[in-house]
């Protein structure tokens, strides 16, 4: 049983929080501060904070940790290795080296694919068949790190950000411990990421969730999914905002941007087809479907958005 600092924030780190708990002694975790969050702009604790309390571990919260007093909190705790999945701030060489057996990373793509601060919402909106999870030995590039084993699933049809959120989140702390027992007793050894079919996934803007009609209909879908639940994606309507929450492609044509109905079916323009919004939610209104969208607002047919 190895001696672990865990370094990580969101949701997505927490099963290989737990899974960590359970397999071997976690003697401290590093998570980013406290930080307003909500309408309310209420202080509030990290998932991973959240869980490191519940189980009375000691909680590291640098506001950078590349300042000398921080590596230096972390180099007292003398742990075997350091286990990082989705932290949140660049951890520089000088800290990656302190254990005697690195810093282990969770990344939630097939590495080299999909570098970066976003993977999941990247290989959705890019279409992608598949994507999955790299345990890899950090330094101090952005995933640039050996690579200790792959695991790839499926991207589904009607996969969402949240729905591969989850997936990965579990895959990833399965595969951890998995690999950790091999790696710590020098049965699997780091090997070096190709740089063929390298790409970047940069941290996701708020205003790419902006619908541009002008895209092809699939772009359009994909971005919903993607963007499912975070950031959301929008448009404009008689000035105010419209969120789309679900849709799909199909047969039809429209010019860009113009609501429509065809049967039964309301659609908009794209460049190249129809996009069939399945849920809408009007500003400081609820979240509803298609038809009761429309029966509320019939105008919407004729409409054109921006």
């Amino acid at each position: 049983m190895a001696k672990i600092v865990f370094m990580g924030t969101p949701e997505f780190a927490v099963a290989t929080l737990r899974a960590l708990i359970t397999h071997h002694e976690v003697i401290g975790v590093v998570t980013q501060p406290d930080r307003p969050a909500g309408r309310g702009n209420e202080v509030k604790i990290s998932p991973i904070k959240a869980v490191a309390l519940e189980h009375n571990i000691p909680v590291f919260q640098p506001e950078k940790i590349r300042k000398p007093e921080a590596i230096d909190q972390l180099a007292q705790w003398n742990a075997d290795a350091y286990v990082v999945a989705a932290f949140g701030q660049i951890l520089p060489q000088r800290l990656l080296d302190i254990p005697p057996y690195g810093s282990i990373n969770v990344h939630a793509s097939l590495l080299p694919r999909w570098r970066g601060a976003a993977p999941i919402h990247a290989s959705i909106r890019a279409g992608d068949a598949e994507t999955g999870v790299t345990i890899m030995k950090m330094d101090a590039g952005l995933d640039t790190g050996p690579m200790l084993m792959p695991r790839a699933i499926p991207i589904m049809p009607d996969e969402t950000g949240q729905s591969l959120h989850d997936k990965l989140a579990q895959l990833g702390a399965d595969l951890l411990i998995e690999v950790l027992d091999g790696y710590l007793k020098g049965q699997i050894i780091p090997i070096p990421q190709p740089e063929e079919g390298m790409t970047f996934a940069p941290q996701i803007q708020k205003e790419e969730g902006r619908m541009d009609w002008a895209s092809p209909a699939m772009v359009l879908e994909r971005l919903v999914r993607a963007f499912t639940p975070w950031p959301g994606t929008y448009t404009f309507w008689d000035g105010k905002q419209l969120k789309i929450h679900r849709g799909t492609t199909g047969d039809g044509s429209a010019p860009i941007g113009k609501v429509v109905k065809s049967g039964e079916r309301v659609g908009i323009g794209t460049v190249d087809g129809v996009f069939y919004p399945l849920e809408l939610q009007l500003e400081g209104k609820k979240r509803v479907g298609i038809d009761d969208f429309v029966r509320g607002y019939p105008t919407f047919i004729g409409a054109q958005l921006g």
